[in-house]
């Protein structure tokens, strides 16, 4: 089953966007190709994913929550924190082992990100709370590493940004995970997951709806809660 939790905070910083046109299995490995080599100036290197709903197979194995598909793996535990007003699921954290990673997808700009914007915001969020900061290179091109007041101290966590043809995907990795490299499960989840923007016009920032999957989903494809 999925944990439905409620959203009693604001989360440090967000945004997204996408296309939308379903491929065959082998004209998604002829597009993937085309992200590696024709990545446009001011999105993000992504070979190996995240991708675009216009990249991968409409009806391959993940599970479906609206504007993002995440793929299930054994021990993978499901959290949606849903809006009290509105019901609306606002983010989605995944548990993997001693470490857990929080993703949003938010409306972009076609050919531009808005990372740059946003992880300057994160950064200052988190030195007016008395955390420490840094910029470093990840796979996606910069990201931000830091430690934020937490029991028993400060805490590590590490932003990771991609840019995608009309969508920013946003990870926060914390605990463990927020080393790279050590919860490699959980950063191929991340790899993993599909942005579905939709066709609606959208303000760059806007964030992507996501939904619960529906009842009819096999359960061996629901990752378990706890």
């Amino acid at each position: 089953m999925i944990r439905k939790r409620r959203k009693d905070r604001d989360d440090a910083a967000g945004v997204e966007d996408v296309s939308d046109d379903a491929v065959t299995a082998d004209d998604a490995g002829t597009d993937r190709d085309r992200v590696k080599d024709d990545v446009p100036p001011g999105l993000s290197p992504r070979p190996n994913g995240p991708w675009d709903a216009a990249e991968v197979d409409e009806s391959d194995d993940r599970i479906d929550f609206g504007g993002l598909r995440l793929k299930g793996v054994d021990g993978l535990q499901v959290q949606a924190q849903v809006d009290e007003k509105t019901g609306a699921v606002s983010v989605i954290t995944l548990v993997l082992g001693d470490g857990s990673l929080q993703v949003q997808a938010f409306a972009a700009p076609r050919a531009t990100g808005i990372w740059d914007d946003a992880r300057r915001q994160i950064m200052s969020s988190i030195t007016g709370q008395g955390g420490l900061v840094e910029e470093a290179a990840g796979d996606y091109g910069t990201e931000v590493r830091a430690k934020v007041p937490g029991q028993g101290g400060l805490q590590p966590i590490r932003f990771v940004g991609v840019d995608g043809p009309r969508w920013f995907l946003r990870g926060l990795f914390i605990g463990a995970a927020a080393v790279p490299g050590a919860n490699a499960s959980l950063e191929q989840v991340f790899r993993d997951l599909v942005v579905v923007r939709g066709g609606d016009a959208m303000v760059p920032g806007e964030a992507i709806a996501l939904t619960l999957p529906q009842a009819s989903s096999s359960p061996s494809d629901v990752p378990q809660a706890t």
